[in-house]
């Protein structure tokens, strides 16, 4: 029995030996991302292929999943412009920028940005009487009425539409409307305005948002799901301030997966300049 015990002894250690060594191995094996980039693709939908076994969900060419996919991008390496033609220095931030003008005004910042994304999206369509925006004090900014020549006056915490303006729908004036929108609501007017959804059933164009000052907001601008296991992934756009280009985001959580993230239960979800927890997720109505 004594010479059994020592042979056993031996042979557990050898597989004590054998475990550690294939551990160590494992370490030291390089990791391959699972995600490819392709460089001269010119849409998120076209720049960012979907890892192995996932797939994008289809949409109709008018809905705000399609519009977000088919954001146009910059080229690839391009840094982000600010507001003042200066560059924000890529830290790991991001991995594409949106190629879409700001203005030379330190307005489009983060919740901007998301409220812009949504009314370009309804102006491209004509949904007109569905931009509206509240403001901090609780004014309900309508491009409906902006559209017929009326304009916003302020003064002090008084807001009221006044005559003023042409009826017009060129772009030029939807902006001067984006950009009164911007000057009077941020964070804290759009996460009251948003309704919350459970972390699971998020759908691209919803926002993950923390109202306040400062506060923060990113845009879900795509997604896929594991044709097996149905685990879902996505993608976020933000702006930052100053105010600045959008752009999508690195996953600082999962080199391997980024620029996607793993939809799950986890309590916070990190992104390379913000926290935000599963409660923040909220929707356009």
């Amino acid at each position: 029995m004594k010479h059994l015990s020592i042979i056993l002894s031996v042979i557990g250690l050898f597989a004590t030996i054998i475990q550690y060594v294939n551990t160590q191995n494992s370490f030291s094996s390089p990791k391959q991302s699972t995600t490819t980039i392709i460089s001269n693709g010119t849409t998120i939908k076209t720049r960012f292929a979907t890892p192995k076994n996932y797939l994008r969900e289809a949409f109709g060419d008018s809905t705000f999943a399609s519009y977000l996919r088919l954001l146009p991008l910059k080229k690839a390496g391009s840094l982000v412009k600010m507001y003042d033609g200066t560059s924000k220095t890529n830290y790991n931030v991001y991995d594409a920028v949106i190629d879409l003008p700001i203005g030379n005004k330190d307005l489009h910042q983060c919740a901007d940005a998301v409220m812009r994304l949504r009314a370009e999206y309804l102006y491209k369509f004509k949904y007109y009487d569905k931009i509206s925006f509240n403001f901090t004090n609780g004014f309900k900014a309508q491009y409906k009425e902006w559209m017929k020549g009326k304009r916003i006056s302020v003064k002090g915490n008084s807001v009221n539409w006044v005559n003023g303006g042409k009826a017009s729908t060129s772009y030029s004036d939807f902006w001067n409307y984006l950009e009164m929108v911007f000057s009077y609501a941020g964070t804290l007017s759009l996460s009251k305005q948003l309704k919350s959804v459970p972390i699971n059933e998020m759908q691209i164009g919803d926002v993950l948002i923390q109202g306040g000052s400062p506060g923060h907001a990113v845009i879900v601008v795509d997604m896929a799901v594991h044709t097996i296991s149905k685990q879902k992934i996505y993608l976020l756009a933000q702006s930052y301030m100053p105010a600045q280009e959008i752009q999508v985001l690195k996953n600082p959580s999962n080199e391997l997966l980024s620029p996607w993230y793993a939809l799950s239960e986890v309590e916070i979800i990190h992104t390379p300049e913000w926290q935000f927890t599963k409660n923040d997720l909220k929707r356009f109505e």
